[in-house]
């Protein structure tokens, strides 16, 4: 049994590296993903923890803050130990190097609740009382390239400042960037008077965590929240989750695409080998024996492409976290520098998918295998017979039915399962019904009087189960690129017609590129309105607002108002509700927003401003491609009246006639006595900032199609390969009859033709229906926005002229080495 498996592969070494490869660059991408995805969560998980240190409870604000008068009442509380008050804000650097954040803490009150984040020396510590210092923790000072003695500048407000690096803080104590101020420098410096970000609060031994919560709650203002470090490790993951997931599934596409690989190349080997398979049950092999003999084919396959692929994944991984960084470049991970983490389990579960998805893929020829009788399998053109069973449409069509159906089933914990399976159902239910589809589009093609081109026609309409079952990798990869195509054009479209819509104005300013601690006085304000060539100026003030405990905060957008609605602001319903005399004042939610609180346009929200409870009613909804953690828009007017805090974060800028806006630019900058802590950039310089963003996060999903795509394409040649290969008799004779080898390269390459614009047509047709469920479900589900449709024409007609190319230079290419044989000794070739 050995020497005819190793016999078939000594045969046939490119049909076996091929599979082998398919199943390899699966697992590979799926194991990147993975350890890339959970290195990065790990490490946000250590940051939060390390900033509570040994706490049990955090008690938590919105980025506004709360009133350090509630401190006493904490520390009061029953059951509390010690409880260490904090500033905690993201300051932008100066130039252009990104934010740090900001911890400010009593050294005293932290040394007994975070003592791993001051495991300094008494001195070093107690330099920190003198308001102008700061401790850098290692990750910040590499990344910096600063040291003891050095200079910080961070913005504050529309100014710089600079603080001294009193020292260093030890590698173990935290891997974050972050730097240390003493609690009541950090207000005075960064205008923070009055506020606290998080009281980190370590309990009597004994005291239940989850009963002081409850006991805690009543004292503490609306949107401040008590909380676990688990609850606060838990809210930080909730917002990357559906990215992670998405990409984990992107990278099962490519290991699902491995397996049909498998399958098809095992399906039409299968056929060459009938005779010799056949031989051997007259000889007395058993049904069982013979599927076992093939299934562990197809496991030796499994076991070797899984190997390999666990190798290239942890390679892929450590690039990655290199060249990308924890989030493969979409900026969820920005604040942390992960440290890849090989996971055994995990490792483990990928190498048992790698070698699943292959047996699975060699266990349907084998059954089909051993069902053939011998004695009709000993003959001479029997490959067509023996895939008489694949002919039936019912199986396929009602797993089309089924997909369809669980399209339209609500996500399961806020993640679209149903989703994920409706397109798995899909393209199983398509493929199966492929060697139909090839029998109904070959009977109608017609025979050319280029004799090549004719007996290309003759032998495809006498084999079309052969070419449905050459379709399946084709149709499989190229399917789920035509839909990734058709979502991502589509979300590009729309994320630049939201931009038109979102950026009126011909400049904006904004009090830092980033961070938490840049914002325009009322007199700044001003300035900036009285610029000349300045027609108008509109202000926001951005906020954060804890909505729950378990949830990240959404942002709250403060900003003028004009007849009800907000001014310059597309919303999705233009129908928008008329503000009744005494009625509440309207709010405006993104869809992330609307889903998250399950509020629509007429419903009443309650949103925590100033400490307080507000009523609001929802007078729309509006699409927010900029913050995926949900967003809400009020009047500036109900803002400032109900918290006095008059700065703002961004101004939107209208020119006079004829003002040039390199003139302006330069104007408004030299209103500020620090004129690089603003940023000042035009309309068309932040679409294409923006642009370049969404480019840069969708660059691994087009990387993980790509490879999808390649893997079919190895399916498209180890298929080829094995029909050439089972065709050296029919070579022969067509030779003997005078035809010239070129003119047998002429007719693989028609069939290959043929085939590969069949699968074209096929990928593309469900390529566009598991689009709708990626668009309309799947998106929809993962991150709460919506999107127009939109057919990327030009990158389709690319990709199918690519395959189109490629699958008919594969089947030339394939049948050289059958065309090389012996004329004589192929026809004489018979069992």
């Amino acid at each position: 049994m050995r020497a005819l498996t190793f016999g078939a592969w000594r045969d046939q070494p490119g049909r076996l590296v091929l599979a082998i490869l398919g199943i390899a660059f699966g697992v590979a991408l799926g194991v990147a993903v993975h350890l890339i995805n959970a290195s990065a969560a790990a490490e946000f998980d250590l940051a939060v923890r390390s900033l509570s240190g040994e706490a049990h409870v955090v008690i938590r604000g919105p980025r506004s803050g709360f009133p350090d008068t509630l401190y006493p009442a904490i520390v009061q509380a029953r059951g509390v130990h010690m409880a260490s008050p904090g500033v905690e804000l993201d300051a932008q650097l100066a130039g252009t190097r990104g934010t740090i954040k900001i911890l400010g803490l009593d050294p005293f009150r932290a040394a007994g609740v975070q003592p791993r984040l001051l495991a300094e020396t008494r001195e070093v510590t107690l330099e920190l009382l003198k308001g102008d210092s700061v401790l850098l923790s290692r990750a910040a000072a590499d990344d910096l390239d600063l040291a003891a003695g050095g200079i910080l500048r961070v913005h504050a407000g529309a100014e710089m400042i600079s603080l001294r690096i009193a020292g260093i803080l030890p590698a173990g104590a935290t891997r974050q960037r972050i730097a240390i101020m003493d609690i009541a420098a950090a207000q005075w410096r960064l205008g923070r008077l009055g506020e606290l970000h998080r009281v980190d609060v370590k309990l009597e031994s004994g005291m239940d965590p989850a009963s002081f919560r409850e006991a805690i709650t009543p004292l503490l203002p609306a949107g401040v929240v008590a909380s676990t470090p688990e609850i606060e490790s838990g809210r930080s993951a909730s917002f990357t989750r559906a990215y992670r997931t998405n990409l984990d599934m992107l990278a099962l596409v490519a290991l699902f695409t491995g397996a049909f690989l498998v399958f098809s190349t095992q399906f039409l080997a299968l056929l060459r080998r009938r005779t010799q398979l056949a031989l051997l049950r007259v000889l007395g092999l058993t049904r069982a024996r013979l599927i076992l003999l093939l299934v562990a084919e197809g496991g030796a396959v499994g076991i070797l492409g899984s190997v390999m692929g666990i190798v290239l994944g942890c390679v892929l991984a450590q690039y990655g976290v290199q060249r990308l960084g924890g989030d493969l470049g979409a900026g969820y991970y920005s604040a942390v520098a992960p440290v890849l983490v090989f996971s055994i389990p995990a490792l483990a579960a990928y190498l048992s998918l790698g070698i699943a998805f292959a047996l699975i893929g060699a266990a349907l020829p084998a059954f089909e295998a051993s069902r053939r009788s011998p004695a009709l399998a000993l003959k001479a053109g029997d490959e067509e017979t023996a895939l008489q069973s694949v002919r039936s449409v019912w199986p396929g069509t009602l797993l089309l039915v089924i997909g369809i159906a669980l399209s339209q089933a609500p996500p399961v914990q806020e993640l679209p399962l149903y989703g994920y399976l409706s397109v798995a159902m899909i393209l199983v239910g398509a493929i199966l019904i492929m060697p139909r589809f090839a029998e109904v589009a070959l009977a109608g093609l017609p025979w050319p009087r280029y004799a090549p081109a004719a007996l290309a026609a003759a032998q495809l309409q006498a084999t079309p189960r052969q070419v449905g079952v050459s379709l399946a990798a084709i149709v499989a990869s190229l399917s789920l690129m035509v839909s990734m195509l058709i979502m991502i054009g589509s979300f590009r479209v729309s994320l630049d017609t939201w931009l038109d819509a979102m950026l009126p104005a011909d400049v904006y300013v904004r009090a830092g590129r980033a961070g938490e601690t840049g914002y325009f006085s009322a007199e700044e304000q001003q300035r900036i309105s009285q610029v000349e060539g300045v027609s108008d100026a509109l202000f926001v003030r951005s906020q954060s607002v804890l909505m729950r405990g378990d949830r990240p905060a959404l942002t709250l957008l403060a900003r003028p108002y004009a007849n009800g609605r907000p001014r310059a602001f597309e919303v999705i319903d233009p129908a928008a509700l008329t503000q009744k005399a005494g009625a509440l004042p309207t709010a405006w939610l993104s869809e992330v927003a609307s889903d998250l609180l399950r509020a629509n346009p007429g419903d009443t929200i309650e949103v925590p401003i100033g400490g307080a409870l507000r009523a609001f009613t929802v007078g729309g909804l509006w699409r927010d491609y900029a913050r995926q953690n949900g967003a809400i828009v009020i009047d500036r007017g109900v803002y400032v009246a109900v918290t006095g805090d008059v700065r703002a974060n961004e101004a939107a800028v209208h020119l006079q006639a004829g003002a040039r806006f390199e003139d302006v630019a330069r104007r408004i900058r030299a209103a500020f006595s620090v004129p690089e802590a603003i940023e000042i950039a035009s309309t068309r310089e932040l679409k294409a900032i923006s642009l370049s963003i969404f480019d840069r996060t969708f660059a691994v999903t087009y990387a993980l199609e790509a490879a999808a795509v390649l893997i079919g394409l190895f399916g498209v040649s180890a298929s080829f390969s094995a029909q050439a290969l089972a065709r050296r008799r029919e070579f022969g004779v067509l030779r003997h009859l005078g035809m010239s080898r070129r003119e047998v390269g002429a007719m693989l390459a028609c069939e290959g033709f043929a085939v590969g614009g069949l699968g074209i047509a096929a990928g593309l047709a469900v390529g566009w229906l598991v689009s709708l469920i990626l668009v309309h479900v799947i998106n929809r589900q993962s991150f709460h926005w919506s999107m127009d449709m939109h057919l990327p024409w030009r990158e389709l007609a690319v990709l199918s002229g690519t395959l189109l190319v490629a699958a008919t230079l594969t089947a030339v290419l394939s049948g050289r080495r059958a065309m090389s044989d012996d004329v004589t000794r192929a026809v004489r070739e018979d069992w």
